[in-house]
């Protein structure tokens, strides 16, 4: 059956692959799937075709079949569970690589999103000043918790498994803010994860199509 993904039709970081649908590329080449990809606008995501796969109206969904599923976290540990490359084998390394899935998106992700999108959106407003230093330090703690648990391991349960992919993609948003850098442990996992071969494929995969010149409507 043929894998279908949707992803932003042009992304809001222009191809920096920041954009969600990267961990799900990212997954698929781990696990040496083909798919393919159609691309929404911002317009058709908030259409009933779409909203009928994601009823958030968000990228990206992913079909199968008769199955069709939305939210990163949930899409990367069914491929994970359906194809060998991204879930340890082990019963016990398997629940603990869920375990970090889970803490990526809901440990990590909401203090550093929270944070990025107040730099890029509440400039202007009068409280940014004094929140901001806030913000930053929510984000360290969990930078120096995560990075006292990786330790010198190249990975955070022995092999790279779906708990790395999610964990380096969130990660990745702070590249920007430049706290990634004050915690060089963290900055060296992400650089591992950028380096993996079907990483660097989703990476080009997602960065050509916001390159590619505007088709004529």
């Amino acid at each position: 059956m043929t894998i279908t993904i949707t992803a932003f039709e042009r992304s809001p970081d222009g191809g920096k692959g920041l954009a969600r649908d990267t961990r799900v590329r990212w997954a698929l080449e781990e696990a040496g799937l083909d798919y393919d990809v159609r691309l929404v606008s911002f317009r058709a995501m908030k259409e009933p075709a779409h909203l009928a796969l994601n009823p958030f109206g968000q990228i990206p969904t992913y079909e199968e079949g008769g199955l069709a599923l939305f939210e990163t976290g949930a899409i990367v540990l069914h491929i994970g569970h359906q194809h060998p490359g991204l879930l340890p084998d082990d019963a016990d390394a398997r629940a603990r690589a869920v375990a970090w899935v889970f803490a990526a998106v809901n440990t990590l992700e909401p203090p550093i999103l929270e944070l990025t999108m107040a730099r890029l959106f509440e400039r202007d407003q009068p409280w940014y000043a004094a929140r901001l230093p806030t913000l930053e330090a929510r984000v360290r703690t969990r930078l120096q918790q995560l990075s006292a648990r990786l330790g010198d391991a190249d990975w955070l349960d022995g092999a790279f498994s779906a708990a790395d992919l999610m964990m380096v993609h969130v990660l990745l948003r702070l590249r920007s803010t430049g706290l990634l850098d004050e915690v060089p442990r963290l900055a060296a996992y992400v650089a591992r994860g950028e380096s993996r071969p079907a990483y660097q494929r989703a990476f080009a995969d997602q960065l050509a199509v916001n390159t590619r010149a505007p088709q004529p409507r």
